[in-house]
């Protein structure tokens, strides 16, 4: 693939990403008020626990956790489910899959300049403002490399996932009710919501091999230098398995298209 082609979208993702500054500062805005109700949430838990520590996480190891996560999600999030049904009722569908560049791989592509508006004014600025609150409590080193590239997996990943759901767009043309499923599990099962250290212990055994996981927990793990990401034997382990579903959801998701697309039905084209 032509690496102009690829330039070319995601400038213009860009563009239209920073056409719509209205909306960025309404999300930065909500999430400022999501992140005030957590404070308030996690600090009566930590206040009736009686102890500074919980499941091996203070009060602030838990909020700089959980203000990161809300920033990543942010930075993280897709709409293709959302996109695909309306594009399957307008009948713009049949227009996205003559381009001549073939459907999943421009999909992600298109959405390559929104990540990168988000993560310039939404996961950075939160990021310096947690060091300068904190004075310093996230280490500086190498763990911000790894970081950047366990963030490019969760990307992959999560876009992956959404390609999972978006074909069924091609069966029922509507997926609210399942992509909100999608959702919630999604931010539940990752540790974007509740941190996996909470889970009890069974269940956090359980989801720590899901491909949830490896979204948002991964990523901050590496960040913070949790769950044995400070050695190389954890990096191995960590990066291993955010490979191994992106290339399971990858294959999968392939075959669900490849299936899927055949049946499609077009309305108002």
């Amino acid at each position: 693939m032509n690496p102009k082609r690829l330039l070319a979208i995601t400038r213009a993702g860009i563009m239209e990403s920073l056409h719509f500054r209205l909306g960025i500062f309404v999300t930065l805005f909500a999430n400022l008020i999501y992140l005030v109700l957590v404070y308030y949430l996690w600090k009566a838990i930590y206040d009736s626990a009686g102890t500074a520590v919980v499941n091996g996480m203070t009060f602030t190891d838990t909020m700089i956790y959980l203000i990161l996560a809300t920033a990543l999600f942010n930075f993280l999030e897709m709409f293709v489910v959302w996109d695909m049904s309306r594009s399957i009722q307008s009948g713009k569908i049949v227009l996205d899959l003559l381009k001549p560049m073939r459907f999943r791989k421009y999909t992600f592509w298109s959405y390559t300049g929104n990540h990168i508006v988000q993560f310039v004014l939404t996961f950075i600025p939160t990021f310096i403002v947690v060091m300068i609150v904190t004075k310093g409590a996230i280490p500086m080193g190498l763990n911000l490399v790894w970081f950047l590239i366990a963030t490019v997996f969760a990307l992959m990943i999560n876009y992956n996932l959404e390609m999972l759901v978006a074909p069924i767009c091609f069966y029922t043309e509507s997926t609210w009710g399942v992509n909100i499923v999608k959702e919630t599990i999604v931010l539940l099962l990752s540790g974007a919501t509740i941190p996996l250290a909470f889970f009890p212990e069974k269940a956090r055994m359980v989801v720590s091999y899901l491909p949830f996981r490896a979204v948002y927990d991964i990523p901050l793990s590496m960040l913070l230098g949790k769950n044995g990401s400070d050695n190389w034997q954890g990096l191995i382990s960590l990066f291993g398995l955010q490979l191994a579903w992106l290339a399971i959801l990858t294959l999968a998701g392939n075959l669900f298209w490849n299936h899927a697309v055949k049946k499609v039905t077009v309305n108002g084209g």
